[in-house]
């Protein structure tokens, strides 16, 4: 048998899917740099008591690791749900909560069940672009609806759009991700009524960063409404990025629905053990993102002192600008040590509320930007 030759094969050469021709993956810059604000990652580790109870719980569950975990997550779905009650002031149970290994994999489910070929979702743009790319990984067809000026969705402009595209899935982000912006929830429930009048279909309330927000949780929507569904992480407020863990609330018909297309024990018992830990630190949790909220509310005064235009912000962090050229200035503020997010809206960067020190070097960073932009 002759030896392979060693031409390269590239990505076009493969018979990838049309509508993946040409994309690239989602994912931002990690760049050894001493200040990174450009993921929005919670910048507090864990408290110690936390990692030993996590230590604890991991060394209980492997125990039984030559065993399944849990498929069902009962446990886990169980405090979660307390979780929510507690906290969104909306009374739910173990029947209304599914987990997944990220909110990002509690999207791609929904999409598997509510959309894929021959259906289509609709997202208000700009807003978290993983929407977008996993409507496409499912098959599910994308539509790009309409924002304000201000970044504010355009409510009629948005009803004509549902009313128009009839789409299965409709995406509303609050806090929007990368604008910062909270959507009222008297436009969330316009957005749901003009949904169910023209499908009807599924409305995802993806609240990633709801806990920063300075409103409460749409929570109490869910109530009458089985369309309607809230997507959650412990990926920001829990300072867990790391563990992958995202979850939704919903109707119990919803939760029985997506189960039809989860992977057989989807949720390690590891990842189980270190998010129930986690719940059990609630509290303390919570105070570090008191700290963020003041830290976020801080970055805005002072990025308007200097003369920036600045979205107002409910997430844990602040898209700010305006600049001619976004790409020289996310360079400039590099040369300085500090990493933010270019998300590709047009005159605008992100930044992430970090430690006070942190967010001291990035504003040095963007006062010497604005005088050299000045001069």
């Amino acid at each position: 048998m002759e030896g392979t030759d060693d031409q390269v094969t590239g990505i076009d050469d493969l018979p990838v899917r049309d509508e993946l021709r040409g994309k690239s993956p989602y994912g931002a810059p990690q760049l050894d740099v001493p200040v990174r604000l450009n993921t929005n990652e919670n910048p507090y580790p864990l408290p110690e008591p936390l990692v030993e109870r996590i230590a604890e719980r991991v060394r209980e569950a492997a125990r039984n690791l030559n065993r399944y975990p849990d498929r069902d997550a009962v446990q886990l779905r169980t405090e979660l749900a307390k979780y929510l009650t507690k906290t969104g002031h909306y009374a739910l149970g173990t029947e209304n909560v599914w987990a997944a290994n990220g909110s990002n994999e509690v999207i791609q489910q929904l999409l598997q069940t509510f959309g894929g070929p021959g259906r289509t979702a609709i997202g208000f743009e700009p807003s978290y672009s993983m929407h977008a790319l996993i409507a496409r990984g499912t098959g599910t067809g994308w539509i790009s609806g309409p924002r304000g000026a201000d970044f504010t969705i355009d409510l009629p402009a948005a009803e004509r759009a549902i009313a128009e595209h009839k789409p299965d899935v409709v995406f509303i982000t609050t806090p929007n991700n990368p604008t910062g912006n909270a959507v009222p929830p008297e436009t969330v429930l316009a957005l749901y009524d003009a949904a169910q009048a023209a499908k009807p279909s599924m409305v995802v309330v993806d609240e990633a960063y709801i806990e920063f927000s300075h409103g409460d949780s749409l929570l109490p929507l869910l109530k009458g409404r089985p369309n309607l569904v809230i997507s959650r992480t412990m990926s920001k407020a829990f300072g867990a990025a790391g563990l992958r863990l995202g979850y939704l609330a919903a109707d119990p018909a919803v939760v029985d629905a997506v189960q039809l297309v989860r992977l057989p024990y989807h949720l390690s018992a590891v990842t189980q053990a270190t998010a129930l830990a986690a719940l059990e630190h609630t509290d303390t949790l919570l105070g570090y993102v008191e700290q963020l909220k003041t830290e976020r509310d801080r970055l805005v005064t002072e990025l308007r002192a200097i003369g920036y235009d600045v979205t107002e912000s409910d997430a844990n962090f602040v898209q700010f600008g305006r600049f001619t050229d976004t790409q020289a200035a996310w360079r400039r503020i590099l040369d300085h040590g500090v990493l933010v997010r270019d998300n590709g809206v047009p005159g605008r960067l992100r930044v992430s509320a970090g430690t006070p020190e942190e967010n001291d070097a990035f504003l040095d960073a963007v006062r010497d930007l604005k005088k050299e932009l000045d001069a």
